[in-house]
């Protein structure tokens, strides 16, 4: 498989507290990958980085062949990147269909020409309507996201961020505030969206759902990757048990 994403060396320093240490990792097209460590880990900065957030002080992130350092985030975003982020902020004065409808029709922006003639609507509410089907909300999509549950507005973020239409789907902690039920079957979902071709990135807490759908998974601990390869083979490696399963290091390599 062909390398979509490749993260050389990154560092990101905030003065004299670094987050992300040296950090190279890699994803093939049509991974799932699963990016994992505890808490202050600095997970949520590398995406950030990825994403154009933040600035790396050093290192490259290249995107189906495309430096990506050095690009605003709506520039990312138009090379193939999409995401959606821990804390779900839709639209509030926005039905459910409407959010993910203004999102579909962002390509009438990027040309500052076309978008000052009238679009077809109609076109982006058909999408939208079938990215809600994808993920198992059309059934809200006359509602206000205000009135919905956390599950349901999870889902709504993972529509919005497929509506671009993206390369690579970064999702940072999706199931966090789910229920087991809820988690497992978003869980599925994802499943589902990488079997049809998408590539993603799933940051994410709960271990369980993690080693059960991704195929491979990178743990990063105090900013430092400390594994990279099969859930089995990492959740083994003394390092992660002792960082991400707070086992003594002379216990876990027993």
């Amino acid at each position: 498989m062909s390398k979509l994403l490749e993260v050389s060396n990154v560092r990101v320093q905030f003065g004299g507290v670094v987050a992300v240490d040296d950090v190279s990792f890699s994803l093939n097209e049509g991974e799932l990958l699963g990016f994992i460590g505890p808490n202050g880990a600095g997970k949520t900065t590398m995406m950030r980085a990825i994403t154009g957030v933040v600035t790396p002080t050093s290192g490259s992130i290249v995107l189906d062949d495309k430096e990506l350092v050095g690009l605003a985030v709506h520039s990312r975003v138009r090379m193939g990147l999409g995401f959606s982020q821990q804390l779900v902020k839709p639209f509030r004065n926005m039905t459910v269909l409407e959010n993910v409808t203004l999102t579909a029709g962002s390509r009438h922006t990027r040309s500052p020409l076309g978008a000052l003639f009238k679009v077809d609507r109609e076109r982006d509410r058909t999408r939208a309507k079938e990215l809600l089907e994808l993920v198992g909300i059309v059934d809200a999509a006359d509602a206000d996201p205000s009135n919905l549950p956390l599950g349901y507005l999870k889902r709504l973020e993972v529509a919005r961020a497929l509506a671009l239409d993206p390369t690579l789907l970064l999702l940072d902690e999706p199931l966090a505030g789910l229920n087991h039920a809820e988690a497992h079957k978003l869980a599925d979902m994802i499943v589902d969206l990488n079997s049809a071709g998408r590539s993603i990135i799933l940051i994410e807490h709960n271990l369980g759902e993690v080693m059960r759908i991704c195929s491979r998974l990178v743990v990063q601990d105090n900013g430092n990757k400390i594994a990279d390869g099969d859930p089995e083979s990492v959740m083994n490696t003394p390092a992660v048990r002792a960082a991400y399963l707070g086992e003594d290091m002379d216990n876990a390599a027993a």
